[in-house]
């Protein structure tokens, strides 16, 4: 079920400054049966950063042909992460809903690939 979470303390402006949000569009999406947690493997175009890889945990609310094409917001400087068999490049973005799935943030409007977060 639901629970909101409780805020987190304040973070300077500067700390804030040294996350990168980045616009990408999902270019392949494929099952990660490995996972243990349902989940699909990413192919991201993030523009002038060049193509990378992520994982995502919405196979309840996506199909693999629904996300192509999609435009997500990532963060790109946070490193690799091994899970499993597979290293994510960029962590994708989002909201759970009331039932716990994941709901992909990502602009109202279409913008070039690579534009970073204001």
């Amino acid at each position: 079920m639901y629970a909101p979470s409780e805020p987190l303390a304040p973070i300077s402006w500067q700390q804030f400054e040294q996350t990168d949000i980045r616009v990408g569009t999902i270019l392949e999406a494929t099952d990660f049966p490995e996972a243990r947690k349902p989940a699909y493997k990413l192919v991201i175009d993030l523009g002038p950063l060049g193509i990378k890889k992520s994982s995502a945990q919405v196979t309840k609310l996506y199909t693999r042909e629904e996300l192509r094409g999609r435009q997500v917001l990532c963060v790109t400087n946070l490193g690799k992460k091994q899970i499993g068999p597979y290293v994510s490049e960029v962590l994708v973005t989002g909201f759970e809903d009331e039932e716990g799935n994941i709901v992909l943030a990502q602009p109202a409007a279409r913008v070039p690939n690579g534009s970073k977060l204001m």
